[in-house]
């Protein structure tokens, strides 16, 4: 399972719950290996954070209560 699909899916089974009620909009960072997860208002912060914490081991970076963590361009 790539870090991608076992981040979802770790996000979907353990963390959902517990984030969306009052973390709406906020940035998530999660090393899925460790299940560490790192939590902040900005994309660079949790992920920093994640590479600081997690030692090299790769993290995916998800915006809570969104289908992307950036969305680009418009609706024309």
């Amino acid at each position: 399972m790539s870090v991608v699909e076992a981040a979802k899916q770790l996000y979907e089974n353990e963390l959902r719950r517990k984030l969306e009620p009052d973390c709406l909009g906020k940035y998530l960072a999660i090393e899925p290996e460790t299940k560490a997860h790192f939590l902040g208002d900005t994309f660079i912060a949790v992920a920093l954070a994640a590479r600081d914490a997690c030692h090299g081991k790769k993290a995916f970076v998800l915006r809570i209560g969104h289908d992307a963590a950036f969305h680009i361009g418009g609706m024309s």
